[in-house]
C-alpha cells in the first residue's frame, strides 16, 4: 500500500467529506468507517468530548433506524481492555477500548501488553490532558507514550489536530496488518474539541512499515523453494506439523487443513494455536508443550521432519531448544515475522510471508509433483501413542474432578462453543479436555498468562458473536481479579455462562510448590472460604447461580447451566488436590515429562528437580 498524504484534496467519495466537525466527532466517524460495532471503555474528564460524540452518533443512528455503535461500560478499565481483546480474538476484527487519562490509561497497560504478546489487533484511545498542560503533572496526567511505547505495537500522541483523522485510520492499519498488535492513540482534550474539516480519507506516511508489508505480502514461494521443501519432506517417514497462533491470526486454518489432509501429515498445536486444526480430525494430535498431551509430546520426540507454521518455539513448547524434536532430521518454518526465524531453534528451511498464500503454494506444488507419501506406519504409531498415553484422571474418586466437569460441558457443546479462560490450572484443563472444531473458539491469555482475563474476554466475545454460546471457564483465584465484570454481564443481559472451578487457592502455584518447593505453600494456600461466589453472582443480577458439590449431580446441573437461556453462573467445588498433568518441568525436555498417576508414561519417572536460578516458572 502506498502512503497517502494527509494534505490530499478532500475526497468526494465519503458522504461526510468536507463536513465541519470536532476532533471527537472525527474519531467516532473513523471508528464507524473501520467497521467498529462496539466500544469498551470507562469515561472521565479527559475523554468526555469523545464519549459525547459517541452518544450523539448513536442518537443520530436511532433516529434513522440504523444499528448503533454501543459503548460498553465495564467495572474497571482493565476489564474494558480485555473485552476489546476478547472481541478481537473471537471475531478477527480490531477491538476498540476508550478510556480517560491518568489511571484510566494506566489500567489498560496489562491488556495492551497481553494483546501484544499474543498478536491481537486492538485500538486503545486514551484521553489526555490539554496539550498545554502535558508535562506539568496536571490532574490525571500520565506519560502514556512512555508507558505504552514499550508494550504496544505503536503509540501515537496527537498534538496536531489536523492529523487526527489520518492518525486514527493509520492506527487501524497498523493494528490489523503484518503481525497484528495493539495500537494506542493518546488524544489531548483540546484536540478532541478542535473544530476542523473532515476529509473522509487519508493516512499518515509510514513508508518503511508499508514497504515491509508489501514485501511480506508479495513474498511468494517459488518453485525452486518449494522443491527444496519437498526434497526434505520426501526423506521423512514421520513428518509432523507444529501449528501456532499465527495460523489463527493469519486466517490460515483452512489452508493448513488442506495441506495436512492432502498429504496425511498429523498436526500438533500450541496453546494459542488451539482451533487452528479441528481437534476431532483423525490427524489431530492436540496440544504440545509444558502441559500438552503426552501423546502429542511423544509425537514430537518421534518425528523426523517438523514443519512449524505460525509458531515461535517459545519456552512453553521448546523449553530446552537443543533437545526439542531430537529426531527431526529437518525442521521447516513459515512465519510472517522474520524475527522469529532462527530466534530460538535453528531451522534448515524457512519462508517469511503470509501463511495462507505460502500454504496454498506448497499444497499446489506437492499435488502437481505427485507427492503421495505412504505414512500408514506413522499413523499406526500415532494411534498407539493416543491409546497408550491417553489423557486420563481418577474417574472413581468421590470428589468432583475438574476434568469430568469439562468433559460434560464438551459433550453438550460438541466443540462449537466459544471458550474463554482465566489463567491457572483451569486454563490447562480446558485446553486439554475441550474440543475445538474451528478457529476463534478458544480465547486465553497465552504469553502473558494474565489472571482475570477470562470473564471480560467472554463478554467481548459475546458482543462480537451475539448468537454464540460463550462460556468462561475460570478459577476461584483468577476470577477474583475482575469479578466486578459479573455485573457487566447482567447489565447488558448477555447470555454468558461462567464456571468457577473452586479449589480454594492458587492451584497452579500450589502444584509447583508441592513439586519443587517441598510443599511450602507460601501465599498460595489461601483457602478462600470467605468468598461466597453464589451470593456475589446473585448480587450482580444472575438469576441462575448454583453451587455444585456432589459428583452425582454433575450431568444434570451442567446441562441446566448450559441450557439456561440467559446469564448463568456455576461454582463447582472440585478436588483441591487435582493437578495438571502431563507437566514438563522447567529446564526439562519431553523425556522427563511428569504424567501423574493416571496417564501412562513411556519413560521411567524422574524425581522432580527444583528449577534452576535462570529457569522459567
Amino acid at each position: 500500500m502506498a502512503a497517502t498524504n494527509v494534505s490530499n484534496p478532500i475526497s468526494a467519495a465519503h458522504p461526510l467529506a468536507g463536513t465541519t466537525m470536532s476532533g471527537a466527532e472525527m474519531i467516532v466517524r473513523v471508528l464507524a468507517d473501520e467497521g467498529t460495532t462496539a466500544i469498551f471503555g470507562y469515561s472521565g474528564g479527559a475523554i468526555l468530548p469523545t464519549y459525547d460524540a459517541v452518544f450523539l452518533y448513536n442518537q443520530e443512528r436511532v433516529a434513522r433506524g440504523e444499528p448503533q455503535m454501543p459503548l460498553i461500560v465495564p467495572a474497571n478499565e482493565q476489564g474494558a481492555g480485555f473485552m476489546a481483546a476478547g472481541y478481537a480474538r473471537a471475531s478477527g476484527k480490531v477491538g476498540v477500548c476508550m478510556v480517560t487519562s491518568g489511571p484510566g490509561a494506566t489500567n489498560t497497560v496489562t491488556p495492551v501488553r497481553d494483546s501484544m504478546a499474543d498478536s491481537i489487533p486492538m485500538i486503545v484511545i486514551c484521553g489526555q490532558v490539554p496539550t498545554s498542560a502535558i508535562g506539568t503533572d496536571a490532574f490525571q496526567e500520565a506519560p502514556v507514550p512512555a508507558l505504552m511505547g514499550s508494550v504496544a505495537k505503536h503509540i501515537f500522541l496527537v498534538t496536531e489536530p489536523e492529523k487526527l483523522e489520518a492518525t486514527v485510520r493509520t492506527a487501524f492499519e497498523i493494528a490489523r496488518t503484518g503481525r497484528p498488535g495493539p495500537v494506542v492513540i493518546d488524544v489531548p482534550k483540546d484536540v478532541q474539541n478542535w473544530i476542523g474539516t473532515f476529509r473522509g480519507e487519508g493516512v499518515l506516511p509510514i513508508p518503511g512499515y508499508r514497504k515491509r508489508l508489501f514485501a511480506t505480502a508479495h513474498a511468494a514461494i517459488e518453485d525452486d523453494e518449494a522443491e527444496l521443501f519437498f526434497a526434505k519432506l520426501r526423506e521423512a517417514r514421520r513428518p509432523l506439523i507444529y501449528a501456532g497462533g499465527g495460523v489463527v491470526n493469519g486466517e490460515a486454518a483452512a489452508d493448513l487443513s488442506d495441506f495436512a489432509r492432502s498429504f496425511g501429515i498429523p498436526v500438533v498445536t500450541t496453546l494459542m494455536g488451539i482451533g487452528a486444526f479441528d481437534t476431532t480430525d483423525p490427524l489431530a494430535m492436540r496440544m504440545l508443550g509444558m502441559h500438552g498431551a503426552a501423546f502429542a509430546n511423544y509425537a514430537v520426540e518421534d518425528c523426523d521432519f517438523l514443519f512449524a507454521v505460525g509458531a515461535r518455539f517459545d519456552d512453553r513448547v521448546a523449553g530446552v531448544p537443543q533437545r526439542f524434536a531430537p529426531n527431526a532430521k529437518h525442521i521447516a518454518h513459515i512465519d510472517i515475522d522474520l524475527a522469529e526465524i532462527d530466534k530460538v531453534k535453528r531451522v534448515d528451511w524457512s519462508h517469511v510471508g503470509e501463511l495462507p498464500g505460502a500454504l496454498r503454494a506448497l499444497t499446489a506444488y506437492g499435488r502437481s509433483s505427485g507427492f503421495h507419501p505412504d505414512l500408514s506406519a506413522w499413523h499406526a504409531h500415532l494411534d498407539t501413542l493416543r491409546s497408550t498415553h491417553a489423557m486420563n484422571y481418577d474417574r472413581d474418586s468421590d470428589l468432583i474432578q475438574p476434568y469430568y466437569v469439562i468433559e460434560e460441558i464438551n459433550r453438550l457443546t460438541k466443540g462449537e462453543a466459544i471458550i474463554a479462560t482465566g489463567v491457572g490450572q483451569h486454563q490447562m484443563w480446558a485446553a486439554q479436555y475441550f474440543d475445538f472444531r474451528r478457529p476463534r473458539l478458544w480465547l486465553t491469555s497465552g504469553s502473558m498468562g494474565t489472571m482475570g482475563f477470562g470473564l471480560p474476554a467472554a463478554i467481548g466475545a459475546q458482543f462480537a458473536n451475539p448468537g454464540a454460546l460463550v462460556i468462561d471457564i475460570d478459577g476461584d483465584a483468577s476470577i477474583r481479579m475482575n469479578i466486578g465484570e459479573l455485573e457487566t454481564v447482567t447489565t447488558y443481559d448477555l447470555p454468558v455462562k461462567v464456571v468457577v472451578l473452586n479449589n480454594f487457592g492458587d492451584g497452579m502455584v500450589k502444584q509447583w510448590q508441592k513439586l519443587f518447593f517441598k510443599g511450602r505453600m507460601s501465599a498460595s494456600d489461601k483457602s478462600l472460604h470467605k468468598k461466597d461466589f453464589i451470593k456475589a453472582a446473585q448480587a450482580d443480577g444472575f438469576t441462575y447461580a448454583v453451587r455444585l458439590d456432589r459428583k452425582s449431580d454433575v450431568p444434570r446441573v451442567v446441562e441446566e447451566f448450559v441450557r439456561h437461556p440467559g446469564p448463568s453462573f456455576l461454582e463447582v467445588i472440585i478436588d483441591p488436590d487435582a493437578g495438571v498433568y502431563p507437566m514438563v518441568g522447567p529446564g526439562q525436555s519431553y523425556d522427563a515429562m511428569i504424567t501423574g498417576d493416571h496417564i501412562v508414561a513411556r519413560h521411567p519417572p524422574k524425581s522432580a528437580e527444583a528449577p534452576g536460578p535462570s529457569q522459567m516458572f
